[in-house]
């Protein structure tokens, strides 16, 4: 839950926020923010509001635990392989870029799973802060770690993708060939042969036309 506080009270192991149930919250230091943080100090001041979610909740002991971590927009129980997100990129290094997806890691896109491009390095094609369609390729929950491909690639189905003609010997070559030729001569001697047979039949019909009328 996301709730509004004013701080309280600054100590060395975190900060006590006033989130208006009658009970102060504890920002440990470790939840003050996403980097670290060496003093209290350096991140809150005695008075200031700000922005927590509530994280664990006990009422026998009376604590309530906060942080002022966002939480990610998407939890590991929801991430399945498969599954296409629009990312922004947060990190580029020379093997692929790191895709925010809003999970609680950054996920990567390596370099073969960005398609047919050519580059020598990602930088070449991708910016920080670049929207990037990705579909989940792999997913180890406990490395926390997400491998990604770019979804275009991904969604390819190769049952519904032609494929390229494999390119010919010159014994495949002249085989073709030979059998369009013999295809073409066939396909004369049918002319032929029905022109033939209209020539006889329509003789044929003139001779019995002169028996008749004799």
């Amino acid at each position: 839950m996301q709730l509004e506080g004013v701080v309280r009270k600054v100590t060395l192991y975190g900060a006590m926020v006033d989130i208006g149930v009658g009970r102060d919250g504890l920002v440990h230091i470790s939840q003050l923010s996403d980097r670290r943080v060496d003093r209290v100090s350096d991140v809150v001041k005695e008075g200031e509001r700000v922005t927590v979610w509530v994280t664990q909740v006990s009422p026998e002991e009376g604590r309530i635990a906060l942080t002022m971590v966002k939480p990610p927009a998407i939890s590991w129980r929801e991430i399945e392989v498969g599954q296409v997100y629009t990312g922004r990129i947060v990190r580029i290094e020379r093997y692929g870029v790191f895709v925010d997806i809003g999970a609680e890691r950054p996920g990567l896109l390596h370099n073969r799973e960005m398609g047919d491009r050519v580059f020598n390095t990602p930088s070449e094609i991708f910016r920080m802060g670049d929207e990037v369609d990705v579909r989940i390729l792999a997913l180890d929950r406990r490395k926390k770690r997400i491998d990604l491909t770019i979804e275009d690639r991904a969604d390819a189905n190769p049952d519904d993708v032609e494929d390229e003609e494999a390119p010919q010997s010159p014994i495949e070559i002249a085989f073709r060939r030979a059998q369009g030729e013999k295809a073409r001569r066939s396909k004369k001697r049918n002319e032929m042969g029905r022109r033939r047979t209209a020539d006889e039949q329509e003789d044929i019909f003139n001779r019995t036309l002169q028996w008749r009328g004799r």
